[in-house]
Order: structure tokens, then C-alpha cells, then sequence
């Protein structure tokens, strides 16, 4: 058995009881980073053997997990913040488990780009959600597509590209385009600024940005 574990994006209370079940009951718990989900397993007095699977070893190891899992052990899949395979690795032992006949339960939960969408004010029946757009290869084929989408279109970004990312973004959509950047969904300063792609732009670049954004820009009119 394969358990997908969303955890906390920002507030540690925002994990389900059946999470952290399923936490206490697995045999190993694969972690992005062992350090980080080594904190959320002492806040909740969890004692379980952490192994890393993250993009730099997730082929490297695949074949042993998928052994070890046809071996009859549990594992659950964590990421540092937020729902496994939304951004971060878990596709490629999905993938493997569905061909070996490995049962895979993915539990529902936190993750950053929902709570920014329905805070955002914008059309939420109809979104595409994109991730990290590509820094360099193929970005200017898939924003020229993007600027054609009419459904609300959701993305991931570092703060230190996000400035440069919005002045980009009115080039391609126009600076009329409505968006709301939320910064540091469910923490402490979290943040929605909404406005036009220029003045949601002109916000940043005066003031500056920390934390993790999620980007949420109206669809084509």
C-alpha cells in the first residue's frame, strides 16, 4: 500500500486526523526533506523510519520502493509543504505502482493553489493550473497558449523571479489582465494583493517580496 499524505502548507493544524493516522501506521515515510517533516512528526509525537525521495534520487530508488512496497510494507509519501505530485515528486511511483498492481490511496487535503484561487475573487467553475512555468525552453511557446486560455489560469513562483514574472506576463496578457498574487497562503503574513497584472506589478516592485506565491490571473475576456 502506497499512501499520498498532503501536509501543512503553513499552519501546522492544517493536516487532516486521518493524515496523521495514516502517518502512525506506516512502516516508512518517504519525505522531501527528512529535516523538515522530521519538525511535523515530533509536533505530533510520530515515531517513524524517514527515508529522502525527492527529484534528485526519485529514479534512483524507484525499483527498490516498488520491491519493498510488493514486499507487503506501507509507505507514505509526504512533501515539504502541500499534496505529493502537485509540483513535487510522487508521478513517477504512482506511475510504477498502478503497473505492479500496488494499491495507492491518495488522502485529500492542504495545498497552496486552491485556497489562493477561491480567495482570489476570481471565475472559479472553469481554471487551469500549470505549476512553475519553464524558465527558459518552451516558456514563450506556452504563455503565447496562455495568453489565449479563457479559463482562470493558475501559477507557482519564487519570489526573487515574481517581479520579473509579472512585468513578463503583462507583455503577453496585457496590463489590464485582473490577478491576484497570494503570498504565504496559511501562514502568518499571509497575503492576497488583487488589481490589474500592472498594479498587482507596481505593488511588488515598491515593496518587495518574500515567501511563497501562488499567482492567479484571469482567463482571456
Amino acid at each position: 500500500m502506497l499512501y499520498l499524505v498532503p501536509t501543512p502548507v503553513g499552519n501546522l493544524k492544517d493536516i487532516t486526523l486521518r493524515a496523521l493516522e495514516v502517518l502512525g501506521e506506516v512502516d516508512v515515510i518517504l519525505a522531501e526533506d527528512t529535516r523538515t517533516t522530521g519538525k511535523l512528526l515530533q509536533h505530533y509525537n510520530i515515531q517513524k523510519p524517514l527515508s529522502p525521495y525527492h527529484q534528485h534520487n526519485e529514479h534512483k530508488v524507484l525499483q527498490h520502493l516498488v520491491d519493498q512496497l510488493l514486499a507487503g510494507k506501507k509507505m507514505a509519501v509526504v512533501t515539504d509543504a502541500g499534496t505529493p505530485g502537485i509540483s513535487d515528486p510522487a508521478f513517477l511511483l504512482v506511475r510504477e505502482c498502478v503497473r505492479n498492481g500496488i494499491r495507492v490511496e491518495g488522502l485529500p487535503g492542504a495545498t497552496a493553489f486552491v485556497p489562493a484561487l477561491v480567495s482570489s475573487g476570481l471565475p472559479t467553475q472553469r481554471f487551469c493550473f500549470e505549476g512553475f512555468l519553464p524558465p527558459k525552453k518552451g516558456r514563450h511557446t506556452l504563455l503565447t497558449q496562455l495568453a489565449e486560455e479563457e479559463r482562470t489560469i493558475i501559477l507557482y513562483e519564487s519570489p526573487v523571479r515574481l517581479v520579473k514574472s509579472l512585468a513578463e506576463f503583462i507583455t503577453y496578457f496585457g496590463a489590464d489582465r485582473p490577478c491576484c498574487v497570494s503570498r504565504e497562503v496559511s501562514k502568518l503574513f499571509e497575503e492576497h494583493v488583487r488589481g490589474s497584472l500592472q498594479e498587482v506589478h507596481d505593488h511588488f516592485e515598491r515593496k518587495g517580496v518574500k515567501g511563497e506565491i501562488v499567482v492567479v490571473i484571469g482567463g482571456k475576456p
